[in-house]
Parts: structure tokens; sequence; C-alpha cells
């Protein structure tokens, strides 16, 4: 009889203003190479930096995969680490996406909570990750950046009760390969799998601050 295997879902971000080749759909698809190993189906998708596409996309993922654990990984200019977010804020969006649009309400949800956190503790994952090999350091945040990548974790947490998780990684070469950022993608990954059976009962908490 075959063993069932988990189904996780890592999202990368297109092109945006500068980053013409976005460091975060680079590292994804280094990671599809990669893989997550035999017992892990592994979904890889390109997430358009609009944020009406953010908002049908994410809950058709959810719909589609029902994964153990979707993953968002976005770029950050001003990374220098591989960072983990603990959580997403809904309100305080006024950066413009790539088609000059914005929110109004300037919010994810209305009504939502200010802020929810993944249900996987990333402190804890930040001190487990511990392969010399990945020569990539790990960072922990508490802010996403008001910008896609946060509206993005906030749409994804809230449709999920806390069963995703964000990573920042910096821009290709500034200082990562897009070979170490596919590694530590995988064993951060790993990790945060590892510890699910431990979070469960975290899933129904919303956190707000």
């Amino acid at each position: 009889m075959e063993r069932s295997r988990s189904t996780v879902v890592v999202t990368g971000f297109g092109p945006f203003g500068e980053h013409t080749t976005n460091a975060s759909w680079v590292a994804v698809q280094e990671l599809q190479k990669l893989g997550l190993g035999d017992e892990v189906k592994l979904y890889v998708y390109e997430v358009p930096v609009e944020y009406q596409k953010v908002l049908d996309l994410i809950p058709s993922l959810w719909r589609r995969h029902n994964p153990e654990l979707l993953i968002h990984v976005g770029v950050s200019g001003m990374a220098t680490t591989v960072t983990l977010e603990k959580c997403g804020h809904n309100r305080g969006y006024k950066g413009l996406d790539n088609l000059c649009y914005c929110p109004d309400s300037h919010c994810c949800v209305q009504g939502g909570p200010d802020c929810i956190e993944s249900i996987v503790d990333m402190d804890l994952v930040c001190n487990t990750i511990a392969d010399p090999q990945l020569d990539v350091v790990i960072s922990v945040s508490k802010d996403a950046g008001r910008y896609l990548c946060d509206f993005t974790y906030y749409t994804s947490l809230h449709q999920s009760h806390g069963r995703s998780a964000f990573i920042h990684v910096p821009p290709l070469g500034k200082p990562y390969t897009a070979e170490q950022l596919g590694r530590a993608l995988q064993s951060i990954i790993g990790v945060m799998l590892g510890m699910l059976p431990h979070t469960n009962a975290k899933m129904n908490c919303l956190v707000q601050h």
C-alpha cells in the first residue's frame, strides 16, 4: 500500500520595479529542482505583483491543493539574510502594484484582525537549522513590509487559520546565488514540515497585536 504523501505549495513573485528578475521566483525554481523528498508532493506557482491577482489566486491554491503548508517567498531589496516572517498585517497598504492599483481600503480583509501569526514557530525554525553546507544566514522578522509580500502573507494566513509561512530572500548575488537560496528553502521548509505535528494545536489561533 502506497504511503500517503504530504502536499506543499510554494510561491514566488514575478517581476516588479527594479526587480526585473525576481530572486524569490528564481529561488523557488531552484527548490523545485531539488524537491522536498519522496514523501512530499511539491507544487510551485509564480504570483503576479498585483493585489487583485493575489486575492483571487491564494484562495484558489488552498481549494485546489489543501496543502499541509503554503509557503510564500518574496524578495526584499533591503535584506542581506534569508528572513523568516512571523506574521502578516492587515492594514497600511499604500504602495501601487504593477497595474498602478492599491486597494481603496488599504487593507487585506475588512474587519480582520490587525495581525495574524503563522502556526510555525519561526524562532524555533531559525534555531534548528544546522546545515553547515548552506552558508546562508537566517534571521526572523515581525514586519513583512506592507507591500505585496505582506499582503499575500496576511491573505494566506487568514484563509488557512495560520497554516502559512513567508520567507524573504535578498536579491540575487547580494550576497547569495540562486543555488544557495534554493538549498536554504529546502532546509527551512523541511524543518517547518517536521514541526507541523507539534503545531496543529495552534491552527485556530489568530493572534491580534
